[in-house]
């Protein structure tokens, strides 16, 4: 089979004005960039706010394999069938980021011939997003630093500052530096440290702002700083909200594309579900429901990540109520969670799949606890066997859960008819959802109610810092916000060795950040890394430009 980038590079694209007229776009509310992709108008949205919302599909999964399971190829994939059924799709996605991208987990663009294209475009530079968030970041970075040097009239406290700065790119190198080394007028010295620009609180504010007077004031709300006092400096005590948002301006409106079956696609935004909220903004997700009959969108890594963080934060503020989920699983996930090795996954093993099954059970359960019919697609690789798969559909029975095989990245939307099938099904059946947890609980119980109600956990427990940080923002009236837990991808618990199923465990938090712009506080576990580090052998090296072409993209 041809590779990814080969297949994307041989699509049959379709100007986008032809996309977005089959999506009911007048070319009047594109913004072009090229003959592929456009950004949407402001002006859209306005025309189409009293329009009804289509039925929203949320596609996550269990816990993965470090290569991915396929969450974003299954979204694609069935968005294709949905339309091959003559329904009315769209689809709505996150944005790739450049660290994965040139690392180990590839793009986010899908796979085989179930992909968003162009496929290069989307995995690189795109329409700019990730560099204006980027921009944005450290502006407000230098403005904190320029402050002190001129004479620091906010009494900023140099040991307090909370805000790094940002690149979209692992540099492991970066994680913490020095900086304000080279003398009197080069900056006041001071420790610093770089994030990944998918986790920058600038993301997620991108993603949760409903309009631009919204997105500044957001903006403006960010903590970045204590001083000698011990009281709040925001970003709007810098006077930085004005010209950070119009870095942001045209970042905030949506990106349309395709797949390669021509179905439109709205891309933007694209917050790590690890270490952020991750999940696409609320206007691309608004303006999808606005234009289609059934979107389908996606939520990071596994359901106890982006598809909690995407209930529990993206819903409460956007007020979507999800007509289905779709749980993504595979063999090879399912082997690892029952303890094989990555490089022995492609042998047929039944006794470590029986045993990693639990971490279906798992995810099922939690995403059943929302009230949204839940429907298991089972991602086929070429190297599961018949009896591996029968296994799994046979556990999918006896869980009372609807489920169907999917052969999307092999033969498209054609590979997915009967998932699409199945979750339309789905989205005709009563939904009754909700919330895990109410604004007016408090933090701890808020934290409580997810470590004991998704990961399976006994209780929590809390370093001293993180215990001073609550108290804080407690103090600072923040109680209220949602909760966006960062931990280990690979395991329900926040130790990664822990697979499966585990029990009998605690999670521990280790620090606790208000992202007061974002609308929720961050609480760290584990050792998750807010700037990742490449891998012995990145994909970066497997990268190259021949003949003007670009080459080894997956």
């Amino acid at each position: 089979m041809r590779t990814d980038i080969e297949i994307a590079q041989q699509a049959n694209m379709q100007p986008i004005v032809e996309i977005a007229a089959k999506a009911g776009i007048a070319e009047d509310y594109l913004e072009l960039y090229g003959r592929y992709k456009a950004k949407l108008s402001d002006e859209l949205y306005d025309k189409l706010k009293d329009s009804p919302d289509g039925k929203l599909i949320l596609v996550t999964a269990i816990n993965p394999t470090p290569a991915g399971e396929g969450k974003t190829t299954t979204s694609v994939g069935l968005g294709q069938a949905m339309s091959r059924l003559g329904k009315k799709t769209m689809i709505a996605l996150r944005e790739p980021s450049l660290g994965p991208v040139f690392g180990i987990k590839g793009g986010a663009a899908g796979g085989g011939y179930a992909q968003v294209v162009p496929m290069e475009d989307i995995n690189l530079h795109f329409t700019g997003d990730m560099h204006a968030i980027t921009a944005a970041n450290n502006l407000l970075c230098a403005l904190i630093d320029n402050h002190i040097q001129q004479g620091n009239e906010l009494r900023i406290d140099v040991r307090r500052i909370l805000f790094k700065r940002c690149m979209d790119m692992n540099d492991r190198a970066l994680r913490f530096v020095n900086v304000g080394l080279g003398g009197a007028v080069n900056g006041v010295p001071r420790e610093d440290g770089f994030i990944i620009t998918v986790a920058s609180e600038i993301m997620a504010i991108l993603c949760l702002s409903s309009d631009l007077e919204d997105l500044k004031k957001r903006v403006g709300n960010i903590l970045v700083a204590y001083n000698y006092d011990k009281m709040p400096v925001y970003a709007r005590d810098l006077h930085a909200e004005g010209a950070m948002t119009a870095l942001l301006k045209d970042a905030l409106k949506p990106n349309l594309v395709q797949t390669l079956e021509n179905t439109p696609v709205i891309i933007h935004g694209g917050p790590f579900a690890n270490i952020a909220h991750g999940c696409n903004s609320l206007r691309a997700t608004r303006i999808a429901l606005k234009l289609g009959d059934y979107v389908v969108t996606e939520a990071g890594f596994g359901s106890d990540l982006g598809a909690e963080k995407f209930l529990d934060i993206k819903c409460r503020y956007g007020g979507f109520s999800p007509a289905c989920i779709v749980l993504v699983a595979t063999v090879r996930a399912l082997k690892y969670n029952g303890g094989v090795k990555k490089e022995e996954l492609k042998t047929e093993n039944l006794e470590a799949l029986r045993k990693g099954l639990v971490n279906l059970d798992a995810h099922v359960e939690n995403m059943k606890q929302y009230g949204v019919p839940v429907v298991v697609a089972i991602n086929r690789f070429g190297t599961d066997t018949d009896a591996e798969l029968q296994m799994i559909e046979n556990r999918c029975a006896e869980l009372g859960c609807d489920f169907s095989l999917s052969e999307v990245f092999e033969k498209g939307g054609e590979g997915g008819l009967q998932l699409a099938e199945k979750v339309i099904a789905a989205c005709e059946q009563p939904a009754d959802f909700h919330l895990l947890y109410t604004d007016a609980q408090d933090l701890k119980s808020k934290i409580k109610t997810i470590a004991k109600k998704i990961y399976g956990a006994d209780g929590v427990l809390y370093t001293k810092g993180a215990e001073k940080s609550l108290e804080e923002i407690q103090q600072l009236g923040y109680g209220q916000l949602p909760v966006c837990i960062a931990k280990t991808q690979y395991s329900l618990s926040d130790d990664p060795t822990l697979l499966g199923r585990p029990s009998g465990f605690d999670i521990t938090v280790r620090e606790v950040r208000l992202a007061a712009g974002a609308g929720f506080v961050i609480v760290l576990t584990g050792e998750v890394m807010t700037m990742p580090g490449l891998p012995k052998k990145p994909a970066a090296e497997s990268i190259d430009v021949v003949d003007g072409k670009i080459v080894g993209l997956f």
